[in-house]
């Protein structure tokens, strides 16, 4: 193993190693479906999970434990062992060839309780527990999966995982992962069986766009401001809202609209902020998503662990938007959600058919993830459910709630100047008081990438 010291902690990684399948699987390809091959999903999204020490599993090493789980999960679910290819038209495959998923084991001169709220994303010590080689920087020809098991001094652990987001979404990753934890347990136990199946979103024939779909349209910028930043310029913070500010942000909502779900309402709450931060033309026009599942909506098998969600949106011209009550931002919202249904699901794949899979809008837009029911903080390897389990961090234009403490955590990414000016709005508009946290966290510098 390789020491590496930085910010006070001291991490030794192995090796990275590649694990495979328990048993022998079948060499085949595996064609993706027409949403798993949308241009804006061809990245690495990453997650992390924090365990205390478990007494009646002090015998045990997570690290060979999950390794073992990994390995069996493995043979079921064999096409994460294989690697994506790019065949005629850019159109993705996977070639199941068994060669593995990337795994390092790591041992951190750090307790749990030391980390303390830096476990919350984005996770301060994220280079120290999660662990990327150089060609995870690229989606094709690559280990679908990067894990890194850390063993903490107090006897806990941190479990981190990177994933090919062609592959699966955030739902099929947990699926993967309980599966894991289940075989980790008992190689003999019964399991969910996962389903292929991307046939289920591949385009009609013929195809045809019957919706409209503002998250691909073509934009015309009509002024000089951009939403957009360099890394160096731009900082990473994250928003603890409790119950206390909940409850503030429906007081600013008429009572039609006073029983909306928490999610929309922190979405309709972070896209007028940040909207009034980036201090845009009034004339902008400024869009919001959220990932909306599909299920419920298309009939998907039980099992399932392809990507399988849409994320319809809202629009307004900033001026509106800054200038109405939170009421305005939350009825577009709740108003884009209600569009969607079976056929505009088929829409949207046909869509990425026709026009040779768009990438998302990205001028002025605003991506949120409800993370707090996917189930990062319910996978259990035998040490009990995490302290915390569910992203790492922000990534630039989207933001992830998860569950933190007692309340949802909302890590966000903007230009620093921009993120004071947030860090203003959103105080007005939660509280009289100063807001941000607990006094631990509000005082702490977050990080800056």
């Amino acid at each position: 193993m390789a020491w590496n010291s930085c910010d006070g902690i001291s991490v030794r990684r192995s090796e990275p190693e590649l694990v495979v399948a328990a048993k022998a699987t079948r060499s085949e390809v595996k064609h993706l479906s027409d949403i798993d091959d949308h241009e804006g999903l061809r990245m690495h999204l990453s997650f992390i999970m924090f365990y205390k020490r478990e007494e009646a599993m002090k015998e045990f090493d997570p690290v060979m434990i999950i390794k073992r789980g990994i390995s069996e999960a493995l043979v079921h679910y064999y096409p994460l062992a294989g690697r994506v290819a790019e065949g005629p038209n850019r159109k993705l495959v996977v070639e199941c060839s068994g060669e593995g998923v990337m795994f390092v084991e790591a041992q951190a001169d750090v307790a749990l309780e030391e980390l303390g709220d830096s476990i919350g994303p984005p996770c301060l010590h994220r280079k120290h527990f999660l662990y990327q080689l150089p060609a995870s920087q690229g989606i094709l020809a690559s280990p679908l999966l990067f894990f890194q098991v850390t063993r903490l001094s107090c006897g806990g652990f941190v479990f981190a995982v990177c994933m090919n987001h062609v592959v699966c979404d955030s739902f099929g990753l947990v699926q993967f992962l309980n599966t894991v934890a289940t075989m980790a347990r008992d190689p003999h136990a019964a399991i969910q069986q996962p389903v292929w199946r991307r046939d289920i979103f591949s385009a009609r024939n013929p195809p045809r766009v019957t919706c409209t779909h503002h998250e691909f349209e073509d934009v015309v910028h009509h002024s000089t401001t951009t939403t957009s930043s360099s890394h160096e310029d731009l900082s990473h913070e994250s928003f603890l809202f409790g119950k206390k500010e909940i409850e503030t942000l429906r007081n600013h909502l008429p009572q039609n609209l006073q029983k909306c779900s928490t999610v929309e309402l922190l979405t309709a709450c972070l896209w007028k902020c940040r909207t009034m931060a980036l201090d845009l033309d009034p004339n902008e026009v400024v869009g919001v998503s959220s990932f909306v599942t599909t299920h419920g909506k298309v009939d998907v098998p039980k099992g399932y662990y392809g990507n399988a969600f849409v994320f319809p949106m809202a629009l307004s011209k900033a001026g509106l938007l800054c200038e109405n009550s939170l009421g305005y931002a939350l009825g577009l919202i709740r108003e884009a959600k209600g569009r969607m249904s079976e056929e505009y699901v088929r829409s949207m794949v046909d869509l990425m058919v026709l026009k040779g899979r768009p990438m998302y809008r990205t001028h002025g837009s605003f991506f949120v993830g409800d993370m707090t029911r996917v189930g990062f903080d319910e996978v259990d390897f035998g040490w009990g459910k995490p302290v915390y389990g569910g992203p790492v961090g922000a990534i630039p234009l989207s933001s992830y709630l998860a569950r933190f403490k007692n309340g949802i955590m909302v890590p966000i990414l903007l230009p620093q100047l921009v993120m004071k000016r947030f860090l203003r709005e959103l105080t007005k508009m939660t509280s009289e008081e100063e807001f941000n946290l607990s006094p631990d966290i509000k005082t702490r510098p977050r990080s800056m990438i």
